[in-house]
């Protein structure tokens, strides 16, 4: 697959970290394997060109939520389906089956952003890939398989060492069960702590920030042991009632939760597809009376998985989002995607559940 490729900005200095041994608390971090299959990509640029794809196909996928197991039969849908009408949208998206499946963004060095993860924050490297005609590398790490679980998807451009991160992109959420010996932790290995452990502003449960070595910030949350430790990716939005009624019509994700904090002057809603305890969830925030945010260069995207990109698509159009690389079939190996911005213009891609199967036989 092609990337863009990004200018190189003038580096900055990162706060160094030292080198230590693999880490000696990721089993804080709970994690479970499933019988779900699923795959991933690096979606990044949107000008593929598409291609005739019309079969009809269908499968089993099994997914299990604590000790329940459940078969649901997905079917590969023709370029041909389409939905016009807002019932109609509304239908489809309620009956299909989706799942956040990872988080893209940029960093300038993957092998030092690969030995921060592992060593300071617990996490797994899950596989990485090497380009090397197209110049560039992808790295997922996480809390276990990417078919079970939320992963980040590294992407390092070769030759670009900085990128911008702008103000619009907030922070990633992970779940500790013991707050105080994680940030102890990440002192000693020469992380960078923003935030002493505390109550959150406006609430009660205790938490930490970090940044990692390119600036992109870590909310450490103190909670008990969770499937899906990688539990947060927060946005910030200008205009939180349109992002609400978007996401749910558009990408069928439920309002988990919502909380004002007037005196601080902002408000959250916490968006996914199942409860919070077990779940990677989209927190979109509101600060009162900002309209727009500057978005720079680094984050780049969330996949979520689909049964029909053309349905989803054609949804996604009805509830006033913008199509940037119109569904079908990614060239060379036939994976249907289809990517589009939402009111604020954070960027999502839709994957095909079954070509996820396929790339996995």
């Amino acid at each position: 697959m092609r990337m863009v490729r990004v200018l190189a900005m003038a580096s900055s200095t990162i706060r160094p970290f030292s080198s230590m041994a693999s880490s000696p608390f990721a089993a804080t971090f709970s994690a479970f394997n499933s019988s779900r299959r699923f795959n991933s990509f690096d979606f990044t640029r949107d000008e593929m060109q598409s291609k005739t794809f019309d079969y009809n196909k269908s499968c089993k996928l099994i997914r299990r939520e604590g000790n329940v197991i459940s078969t649901i039969t997905v079917s590969n849908m023709s370029q041909g389906s389409t939905i016009s009408s807002k019932e109609s949208a509304l239908e489809w998206v309620k009956r299909d089956n989706r799942r956040m499946l990872h988080v893209v963004y940029h960093v300038g060095d993957i092998d030092r952003t690969i030995k921060f993860y592992r060593e300071c924050l617990g996490m797994k490297l899950l596989r990485k890939r090497d380009n090397t005609e197209e110049r560039y590398t992808n790295a997922f790490l996480g809390y276990g398989p990417e078919d079970s679980h939320f992963v980040i998807e590294l992407t390092y451009n070769y030759g670009v060492d900085k990128y911008d991160i702008g103000s619009g992109f907030g922070h990633f959420g992970i779940a500790v069960d013991d707050l105080g010996r994680i940030v102890d932790l990440i002192k000693a290995r020469g992380g960078t702590v923003t935030r002493e452990p505390g109550p959150v502003k406006g609430g009660k449960t205790n938490i930490a920030f970090i940044d990692d070595p390119d600036g992109y910030k870590f909310e450490l949350i103190e909670r008990g042991p969770t499937p899906e430790p990688l539990c947060r990716v927060m946005l910030r939005v200008g205009d939180l009632g349109r992002s609400i009624a978007f996401y749910e019509k558009a990408f069928g994700m439920e309002l988990v939760r919502k909380r004002d904090s007037p005196e601080y002057k902002y408000t959250i809603a916490m968006m996914g597809y199942g409860p919070e305890s077990k779940n990677c969830l989209l927190e979109l925030t509101y600060n009162y009376g900002v309209l727009e945010y500057d978005k720079g260069n680094a984050y780049a995207q969330i996949a979520i998985g689909t049964d029909d990109v053309y349905k989803s698509a054609d949804a996604v159009k009805v509830f006033g989002g913008k199509i940037t690389r119109e569904p079908g079939p990614l060239p060379d190996i036939d994976t249907k995607i289809t990517a589009c911005l939402d009111p604020d213009g954070w960027k999502t891609v839709l994957v095909d559940n079954i070509d996820f199967l396929k790339e996995l036989q």
